[in-house]
């Protein structure tokens, strides 16, 4: 009987080591399981934006992120923000993005959009030529000033852009009339990458986001950052919806969608790293939540 107790024993202990040899646990799955992206019932989202967050490159930057999480397809249309906020008006698209507060509060207030969300912002600068009469100063009234007396060549985007209106600010703000300062004030009517050019070609000075300004500065060698850090050169960049109770056929789930993903901590995060590699700064800086 002791042995063949035994040897069941010594049977039933090697059965159990060929079991745990043959077939080992399995470890727990950790990684966690990426949601199921459903397509919208209309995927196409169409945006009015102005030329800076274009020619930085961000929209094509943020473009993958925001198809792949949502599932929209978002294309868009880059002019100045005067003219993105009139295709607005026009209910030619579903979303602005923009760069004068003034305005895009207006939009609101007119009833064409919305609500106005607050995403990122940068600051706006004075270039001209390296080595040029106006010399580094963060005191902007005073290069204006110095501009104006002494005839040196400005070059304005002069396309009712965000920037433009900025610095038709600058200059309202030492009471000159732009119209009076004659064949040195330049009209460019252009976006924000063709005004550089020009200035750069005349030996002019000019105002431009800093996002652009690292985006294109490689562009112009012979040019260099006159004016920065002076109080009221900060550029608030805003997203609105355009109001389906205007427009009932515009995107409104859409442009919620891109709002939404466009603000949350994620994206922000995004946005904060976009042009440090680069560049070795970020060209925006992002307060959605702030």
């Amino acid at each position: 009987m002791k042995k063949l107790l035994a040897l069941i024993l010594a049977s039933a202990m090697a059965l159990s080591m060929v079991a745990c040899s043959s077939a080992p646990a399995e470890e727990p799955n950790t990684e966690p399981e990426t949601p199921e992206v459903v397509t919208p019932a209309d995927p196409e989202l169409l945006m009015a934006t102005t030329t800076s967050t274009d020619n930085t490159g961000l929209l094509d930057y943020l473009e993958p992120y925001f198809e792949e999480a949502t599932g929209y397809d978002i294309s868009w249309t880059a002019v100045g923000t005067g003219a993105a906020i009139q295709m607005g008006v026009d209910g030619e698209v579903d979303v602005i993005l923009v760069h004068s507060k003034a305005s895009e509060e207006q939009f609101v207030a007119d009833g064409n959009g919305v609500e106005r969300f607050q995403v990122m912002y940068n600051d706006y600068v004075i270039v001209g030529p390296t080595g040029g009469a106006v010399a580094y100063t963060n005191d902007i009234d005073a290069a204006l000033t110095q501009i104006k007396d002494e005839g040196l060549t400005f070059v304005s985007r002069g396309d009712d852009s965000g920037t433009h209106k900025a610095e038709l600010k600058l200059w309202k703000a030492l009471d000159v009339d732009v119209a009076t300062l004659g064949d040195a004030y330049v009209s460019a009517g252009a976006g924000m990458g063709d005004t550089l050019v020009m200035a750069d070609e005349m030996d002019a000075y000019c105002l431009t986001d800093r996002g652009t300004w690292l985006a294109k500065k490689a562009n112009f060698p012979e040019m260099e950052i006159v004016v920065e850090g002076s109080a009221g050169l900060l550029n608030q960049y805003g997203v609105i919806a355009v109001n389906p109770e205007v427009y009932p056929d515009t995107n409104i789930d859409g442009a919620n969608a891109y709002i939404e993903w466009l603000c949350s901590e994620e994206v922000q995060a995004l946005i904060a790293d976009f042009g440090v590699a680069e560049y070795g700064e970020p060209l925006f800086f992002p307060n959605a939540n702030k």
